[in-house]
Protein backbone atom coordinates (compact mmCIF):
# COMPACT_ATOMS: atom_id res chain seq x y z
CA UNK A 1 0.00 0.00 0.00
CA UNK A 2 1.69 3.49 -0.73
CA UNK A 3 1.85 6.06 1.48
CA UNK A 4 -0.27 9.33 1.44
CA UNK A 5 0.60 13.10 2.83
CA UNK A 6 -1.94 13.96 4.54
CA UNK A 7 -2.02 17.59 4.06
CA UNK A 8 -3.46 17.73 8.00
CA UNK A 9 -1.03 15.49 9.56
CA UNK A 10 -2.56 14.23 13.17
CA UNK A 11 -0.15 14.12 16.02
CA UNK A 12 1.15 11.02 17.70
CA UNK A 13 -1.39 10.32 20.02
CA UNK A 14 -4.23 10.68 17.68
CA UNK A 15 -3.16 8.07 15.37
CA UNK A 16 -3.31 4.15 16.70
CA UNK A 17 -0.45 2.35 16.11
CA UNK A 18 -0.85 0.09 12.96
CA UNK A 19 0.65 -3.04 14.18
CA UNK A 20 -0.22 -3.40 18.03
CA UNK A 21 0.03 -7.35 17.68
CA UNK A 22 3.64 -6.52 17.72
CA UNK A 23 3.93 -5.23 21.06
CA UNK A 24 1.39 -7.99 22.62
CA UNK A 25 3.50 -10.46 21.37
CA UNK A 26 6.64 -9.44 22.54
CA UNK A 27 4.58 -8.67 25.91
CA UNK A 28 3.50 -12.37 26.24
CA UNK A 29 7.16 -13.97 25.53
CA UNK A 30 8.35 -11.35 28.50
CA UNK A 31 5.52 -12.78 30.75
CA UNK A 32 6.33 -16.72 29.49
CA UNK A 33 9.86 -16.06 30.15
CA UNK A 34 8.61 -14.65 33.72
CA UNK A 35 6.70 -17.69 34.65
CA UNK A 36 9.37 -19.91 33.57
CA UNK A 37 12.03 -18.49 35.41
CA UNK A 38 9.28 -18.51 38.50
CA UNK A 39 8.55 -21.74 37.73
CA UNK A 40 12.14 -23.31 38.18
CA UNK A 41 12.76 -20.64 41.16
CA UNK A 42 10.29 -22.10 42.87
CA UNK A 43 11.16 -25.92 41.44
CA UNK A 44 8.58 -28.72 41.20
CA UNK A 45 6.45 -28.09 44.05
CA UNK A 46 5.26 -24.48 42.73
CA UNK A 47 4.79 -26.49 38.98
CA UNK A 48 1.10 -27.15 39.15
CA UNK A 49 0.33 -23.48 40.29
CA UNK A 50 2.37 -21.87 38.15
CA UNK A 51 1.38 -23.74 35.29
CA UNK A 52 -2.36 -23.09 36.01
CA UNK A 53 -1.76 -19.44 36.25
CA UNK A 54 0.25 -19.56 33.35
CA UNK A 55 -2.11 -20.90 31.59
CA UNK A 56 -5.16 -18.17 33.24
CA UNK A 57 -2.40 -15.42 32.10
CA UNK A 58 -1.95 -16.90 28.59
CA UNK A 59 -5.61 -17.77 28.13
CA UNK A 60 -5.59 -13.56 29.35
CA UNK A 61 -2.59 -12.87 26.79
CA UNK A 62 -4.80 -14.69 23.97
CA UNK A 63 -7.65 -12.71 24.97
CA UNK A 64 -5.81 -9.68 24.58
CA UNK A 65 -4.23 -10.75 21.17
CA UNK A 66 -7.85 -11.59 20.11
CA UNK A 67 -9.08 -7.99 21.14
CA UNK A 68 -6.25 -6.25 20.15
CA UNK A 69 -6.50 -8.58 16.49
CA UNK A 70 -9.95 -6.86 16.93
CA UNK A 71 -8.71 -3.34 17.16
CA UNK A 72 -6.04 -3.64 14.12
CA UNK A 73 -8.66 -4.49 11.88
CA UNK A 74 -10.83 -2.00 12.81
CA UNK A 75 -7.97 0.73 13.14
CA UNK A 76 -6.62 -0.54 9.74
CA UNK A 77 -10.70 -0.47 8.21
CA UNK A 78 -10.25 3.20 9.82
CA UNK A 79 -7.06 3.99 8.15
CA UNK A 80 -8.72 2.78 5.03
CA UNK A 81 -11.71 4.31 5.47
CA UNK A 82 -9.87 7.90 5.96
CA UNK A 83 -7.14 7.56 3.53
CA UNK A 84 -10.25 6.93 1.16
CA UNK A 85 -11.18 10.45 2.58
CA UNK A 86 -8.57 11.77 2.08
CA UNK A 87 -7.98 10.44 -1.65
CA UNK A 88 -11.03 11.85 -2.42
CA UNK A 89 -10.91 15.59 -0.46
CA UNK A 90 -7.42 15.49 -2.63
CA UNK A 91 -9.02 14.62 -5.82
CA UNK A 92 -11.55 17.36 -4.70
CA UNK A 93 -8.89 19.78 -4.26
CA UNK A 94 -6.54 18.92 -7.07
CA UNK A 95 -9.73 19.29 -9.67
CA UNK A 96 -10.80 22.79 -7.73
CA UNK A 97 -7.32 23.61 -8.07
CA UNK A 98 -7.18 22.98 -11.57
CA UNK A 99 -10.34 24.27 -12.23
CA UNK A 100 -9.29 27.62 -10.68
CA UNK A 101 -6.41 27.24 -12.82
CA UNK A 102 -8.18 27.00 -15.76
CA UNK A 103 -10.26 29.96 -15.14
CA UNK A 104 -7.36 31.95 -14.60
CA UNK A 105 -5.38 30.97 -17.49
CA UNK A 106 -9.00 31.59 -19.19
CA UNK A 107 -8.77 35.24 -17.65
CA UNK A 108 -5.78 35.92 -18.15
CA UNK A 109 -5.75 34.73 -22.03
CA UNK A 110 -9.19 37.04 -22.63
CA UNK A 111 -6.79 40.04 -20.71
CA UNK A 112 -3.91 39.36 -23.61
CA UNK A 113 -6.58 39.02 -26.00
CA UNK A 114 -8.53 42.57 -25.57
CA UNK A 115 -5.21 44.17 -24.92
CA UNK A 116 -3.74 42.67 -28.10
CA UNK A 117 -7.31 43.55 -30.17
CA UNK A 118 -6.90 47.14 -28.59
CA UNK A 119 -3.33 47.37 -29.55
CA UNK A 120 -4.15 45.85 -33.39
CA UNK A 121 -6.92 48.72 -33.10
CA UNK A 122 -5.05 51.39 -32.26
CA UNK A 123 -2.30 50.14 -35.56
CA UNK A 124 -4.89 50.01 -37.57
CA UNK A 125 -6.45 53.30 -36.82
CA UNK A 126 -2.60 54.82 -36.66
CA UNK A 127 -1.84 53.32 -40.48
CA UNK A 128 -4.96 54.72 -41.26
CA UNK A 129 -4.54 57.88 -40.20
CA UNK A 130 -0.40 57.82 -42.04
CA UNK A 131 -2.30 56.54 -45.33
CA UNK A 132 -4.69 59.61 -45.31
CA UNK A 133 -2.00 61.66 -44.33
CA UNK A 134 0.37 60.42 -47.33
CA UNK A 135 -2.50 60.51 -49.92
CA UNK A 136 -3.56 63.90 -48.65
CA UNK A 137 0.26 64.84 -49.53
CA UNK A 138 0.39 63.26 -52.27
CA UNK A 139 -2.85 65.26 -53.54
CA UNK A 140 -1.26 68.39 -52.76
CA UNK A 141 1.84 67.26 -54.49
CA UNK A 142 0.19 66.40 -57.35
CA UNK A 143 -1.47 69.86 -57.32
CA UNK A 144 1.71 71.76 -56.66
CA UNK A 145 3.50 69.47 -59.43
CA UNK A 146 0.73 70.70 -61.95
CA UNK A 147 1.27 74.41 -60.50
CA UNK A 148 4.46 74.08 -60.82
CA UNK A 149 4.71 72.45 -64.47
CA UNK A 150 2.39 75.63 -65.65
CA UNK A 151 4.24 77.64 -63.79
CA UNK A 152 7.37 76.10 -65.67
CA UNK A 153 5.68 76.20 -68.82
CA UNK A 154 4.91 79.98 -68.59
CA UNK A 155 8.25 80.81 -67.19
CA UNK A 156 9.59 78.67 -70.68
CA UNK A 157 7.34 80.86 -72.45
CA UNK A 158 8.54 84.00 -71.27
CA UNK A 159 12.16 83.10 -71.90
CA UNK A 160 11.64 82.24 -75.06
CA UNK A 161 9.71 85.65 -75.87
CA UNK A 162 12.49 87.41 -73.46
CA UNK A 163 15.81 85.16 -75.53
CA UNK A 164 13.64 86.18 -79.14
CA UNK A 165 13.64 90.11 -77.63
CA UNK A 166 17.53 89.57 -76.59
CA UNK A 167 18.72 87.96 -80.16
CA UNK A 168 16.59 90.39 -81.74
CA UNK A 169 17.78 93.70 -80.08
CA UNK A 170 21.38 91.69 -80.14
CA UNK A 171 20.91 91.44 -83.72
CA UNK A 172 20.05 95.39 -83.99
CA UNK A 173 23.43 96.07 -82.10
CA UNK A 174 26.58 97.29 -84.46
CA UNK A 175 30.13 97.15 -83.94
CA UNK A 176 32.26 100.38 -84.36
CA UNK A 177 35.57 101.31 -84.25
CA UNK A 178 37.06 102.84 -81.29
CA UNK A 179 39.31 105.88 -80.91
CA UNK A 180 42.04 103.05 -80.46
CA UNK A 181 41.43 102.21 -84.47
CA UNK A 182 40.29 98.15 -82.73
CA UNK A 183 36.72 96.94 -83.59
CA UNK A 184 34.63 97.26 -80.44
CA UNK A 185 32.45 94.57 -79.46
CA UNK A 186 29.03 94.86 -79.81
CA UNK A 187 27.86 98.49 -78.43
CA UNK A 188 24.57 98.94 -76.13
CA UNK A 189 23.23 102.52 -76.22
CA UNK A 190 20.73 102.17 -73.82
CA UNK A 191 19.35 99.64 -71.05
CA UNK A 192 17.47 97.47 -72.94
CA UNK A 193 20.38 97.12 -75.30
CA UNK A 194 22.76 96.53 -72.55
CA UNK A 195 20.38 93.71 -70.85
CA UNK A 196 20.46 91.90 -73.89
CA UNK A 197 24.79 92.25 -73.89
CA UNK A 198 24.62 91.37 -70.18
CA UNK A 199 22.99 88.19 -71.47
CA UNK A 200 24.97 87.23 -73.81
CA UNK A 201 27.68 87.41 -71.48
CA UNK A 202 30.95 87.48 -73.86
CA UNK A 203 32.09 90.95 -71.38
CA UNK A 204 31.36 92.13 -67.93
CA UNK A 205 29.64 95.12 -67.89
CA UNK A 206 29.64 97.90 -65.35
CA UNK A 207 27.11 100.27 -65.26
CA UNK A 208 27.88 104.21 -63.78
CA UNK A 209 26.54 107.84 -63.73
CA UNK A 210 29.58 110.02 -62.96
CA UNK A 211 29.48 113.77 -61.32
CA UNK A 212 32.17 116.24 -61.84
CA UNK A 213 31.13 117.06 -58.26
CA UNK A 214 31.94 113.64 -57.21
CA UNK A 215 35.75 113.18 -58.57
CA UNK A 216 37.26 109.95 -59.04
CA UNK A 217 34.88 107.18 -59.15
CA UNK A 218 36.32 103.56 -59.36
CA UNK A 219 34.54 101.24 -62.14
CA UNK A 220 35.14 97.63 -62.22
CA UNK A 221 39.49 97.57 -62.51
CA UNK A 222 39.72 101.46 -63.12
CA UNK A 223 39.22 104.83 -61.39
CA UNK A 224 37.47 107.58 -63.69
CA UNK A 225 37.02 111.04 -63.59
CA UNK A 226 34.85 113.32 -65.22
CA UNK A 227 36.18 116.54 -66.58
CA UNK A 228 33.66 117.96 -68.63
CA UNK A 229 30.23 117.72 -70.12
CA UNK A 230 28.33 119.62 -73.40
CA UNK A 231 25.09 118.48 -73.00
CA UNK A 232 24.29 120.51 -76.57
CA UNK A 233 27.12 119.04 -78.60
CA UNK A 234 26.61 115.44 -76.41
CA UNK A 235 30.10 115.55 -75.91
CA UNK A 236 32.51 114.95 -72.32
CA UNK A 237 36.06 114.35 -71.75
CA UNK A 238 36.93 111.71 -68.66
CA UNK A 239 39.88 110.98 -67.74
CA UNK A 240 40.91 107.35 -66.71
CA UNK A 241 43.57 105.63 -64.28
CA UNK A 242 44.71 101.89 -64.78
CA UNK A 243 47.83 100.32 -63.92
CA UNK A 244 48.93 103.60 -62.09
CA UNK A 245 48.77 105.07 -65.25
CA UNK A 246 46.44 108.19 -66.15
CA UNK A 247 45.00 109.04 -69.96
CA UNK A 248 42.42 111.56 -70.98
CA UNK A 249 39.97 110.99 -73.59
CA UNK A 250 38.80 114.51 -74.73
CA UNK A 251 36.11 115.77 -76.36
CA UNK A 252 34.43 112.14 -76.98
CA UNK A 253 30.39 111.63 -78.12
CA UNK A 254 28.07 109.54 -76.91
CA UNK A 255 27.77 105.94 -77.95
CA UNK A 256 31.43 106.21 -78.92
CA UNK A 257 33.79 102.99 -77.67
CA UNK A 258 36.40 104.95 -75.66
CA UNK A 259 39.07 102.06 -75.81
CA UNK A 260 42.34 101.64 -72.82
CA UNK A 261 44.29 98.73 -71.95
CA UNK A 262 45.00 97.21 -68.84
CA UNK A 263 48.15 95.26 -69.37
CA UNK A 264 48.22 93.69 -66.37
CA UNK A 265 44.07 92.16 -67.41
CA UNK A 266 43.65 91.59 -70.58
CA UNK A 267 45.01 91.71 -74.24
CA UNK A 268 41.67 93.11 -75.42
CA UNK A 269 41.38 96.81 -74.64
CA UNK A 270 38.17 97.82 -71.96
CA UNK A 271 35.40 100.00 -74.07
CA UNK A 272 33.96 102.75 -71.89
CA UNK A 273 30.38 103.98 -73.81
CA UNK A 274 28.27 107.21 -72.51
CA UNK A 275 24.83 107.13 -73.84
CA UNK A 276 23.96 110.33 -72.19
CA UNK A 277 25.27 113.66 -71.34
CA UNK A 278 23.94 116.02 -68.62
CA UNK A 279 24.87 119.12 -66.96
CA UNK A 280 28.00 118.18 -65.37
CA UNK A 281 27.03 114.18 -65.64
CA UNK A 282 27.33 111.25 -68.36
CA UNK A 283 25.53 107.86 -67.54
CA UNK A 284 26.56 104.77 -69.29
CA UNK A 285 29.06 101.34 -68.83
CA UNK A 286 32.12 100.01 -68.70
CA UNK A 287 32.74 96.83 -70.85
CA UNK A 288 35.32 94.74 -69.58
CA UNK A 289 37.07 91.66 -70.61
CA UNK A 290 35.71 88.26 -68.75
CA UNK A 291 39.42 86.85 -69.55
CA UNK A 292 42.12 88.70 -67.53
CA UNK A 293 45.90 87.48 -68.31
CA UNK A 294 48.97 89.56 -68.47
CA UNK A 295 49.42 91.84 -71.84
CA UNK A 296 51.18 93.83 -73.88
CA UNK A 297 49.65 96.94 -75.07
CA UNK A 298 49.59 96.64 -78.62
Amino acid sequence: MSDVINPNPKSPEQVPSRFPWLSILLLAGLVAAVAGLLFLHNQQVNLRLETAALKQELATVRQAISSADVNAVQTLAALRSELENLRKENASASEEVRRNARRQAEAVAARVEKSLTERQMAEKQQIAQQLDEIKSRTEQATARLTDITSEVGAVKNEVATSRSEIDKTIAELRRVTGDLGVLSGLIATNSKELAALKQLGDRDYYEFSLSRQSGPQRIGDVVVQLKKADVKRNRFTVEIVADDKKVEKKDRTINEPVQFYVPSKARIPYELVVNEVKKDNVVGYLAAPKVKTAAQRL
